[in-house]
């Protein structure tokens, strides 16, 4: 059998480019605590998004956590969110004393729905969180009408969708906040972490002190914060891959067309089209099998593992669906959701994916479909 084809893989500068940029810690011995590293790194990534106001974390997880608090959304307030996502999302939710209730997504892109979102907002709504899957746009302009409406917070869950941009606009400009992840298999890594874009500068001093123990001064703790601070290390790998990500994002562009390319025409395999006006960063390859292509998502599944090929179903099960939220919530609810979760498989997505490769995985598919036909 061939070299095994993992789903993902993460992207590294030249060990030489890396080693150059942490060369100096050597010298300074600052490791942690906002050093030289990490306000290179935010200063870069306002740059590169467009935006006034960064702060790093250690990961998307906390960041996420973190901004939650900084607005001062009110405990045991509902969050409209979706349960097509990450674990992540929801448990940032929770964990913030906030009650998390789930809309359906729509059938072109597995975004969150607005329609849906407006439905189930009641005066206990706080926040929207949405999620923009695979790096696919949430409807932003819906999404805000009705926060504008209701005096609602909008916090998007932008862990996918690190240099997507909308009519020149990034990503990280929508909402009161965006939370984005740079754990190792993102389009763009820090190794492990995570950052959060907002609009209000007056929560940049917030949030740093948020994932600083809640320490204000040298003799006060003003909040029960916890620690959430990026390394320099970790930063530095920022700073390279940062220089490169555009031709990352080229190279998996490359992988894409050819995945168009060879499953586009293939009856019963659902493809998301590309959204208008909008710069995709080709963070995932989902694939949505239907009744015409013959076979199912699991039997596809299992035939790309015996070949050597790791794929994901993902998001599989839906969060509403873990055991730690079934007893409270209903998957019937989102019936679009739990449809495309039982259908879905993510193809291996990684810049360095050789287009043979590609071939090599889609010749399975294709085949696992002719066969059950």
């Amino acid at each position: 059998m061939a070299d095994r084809i993992l789903v993902t893989r993460s992207s590294m500068p030249s060990m030489e480019e890396y080693l150059e940029e942490v060369a100096p810690l050597w010298e300074s011995h600052w490791l942690t605590n906002m050093g030289v590293e990490h306000r290179k790194l935010e200063e870069g990534l306002r740059d590169y998004l467009g935006v006034e106001n960064v702060a790093l974390f250690t990961n998307g997880h906390s960041a996420l956590e973190c901004v939650l608090e900084a607005l001062g959304l009110p405990a045991g307030g509902e969050v409209i969110t979706t349960p097509f996502t990450f674990a992540s999302t929801t448990h940032a939710i929770v964990r913030k004393g906030l009650t998390p209730v789930f809309a359906d997504v729509r059938t072109d892109d597995y975004t969150i729905d607005p329609e849906s979102v407006e439905r189930l907002v009641t005066p206990r709504t706080c926040a929207i969180v949405p999620v923009h899957v695979y790096g696919n746009l949430c409807d932003v302009d819906a999404i805000q009408r009705i926060a504008d409406e209701h005096g609602l917070r909008v916090v998007y869950d932008a862990a996918h969708a690190f240099g997507v941009e909308r009519d020149g606009v990034s990503a990280a400009a929508f909402g009161d906040a965006s939370m984005f992840s740079f754990h190792a298999t993102k389009v763009f890594n820090t190794i492990e972490g995570g950052a959060v874009c907002f609009r209000d500068a007056s929560l940049y001093p917030v949030l740093n002190q948020w994932k600083n123990f809640g320490i204000t001064g040298p003799e006060d703790v003003e909040y029960v914060g916890g620690n959430a601070k990026m390394n320099e290390f970790c930063a530095a790998m920022g700073v390279c891959n940062l220089r490169h990500v555009d031709e990352e994002i080229a190279r998996r562009a490359r992988v894409e067309a050819r995945y168009r390319e060879r499953l586009g025409g293939v009856a019963g395999v659902g493809l998301v089209e590309p959204q208008p006006g909008v710069r995709a960063n080709h963070a995932y390859m989902p694939v949505v099998f239907g009744d015409a292509f013959g076979a199912t998502r699991d039997e596809v599944f299992d035939a790309l593992d015996r070949a050597g090929v790791g794929a994901r179903k993902y998001f599989y099960p839906l969060v509403s669906d873990y055991a730690c939220y079934r007893s409270v919530y209903s998957s019937e609810r989102t019936p679009v959701a739990r449809d495309v979760a039982s259908r879905v498989l993510t193809l291996p997505m990684y810049a360095d994916l050789a287009i043979e490769d590609v071939d090599r995985i889609c010749d399975v598919v294709i085949a696992v479909g002719k066969e059950a036909r």
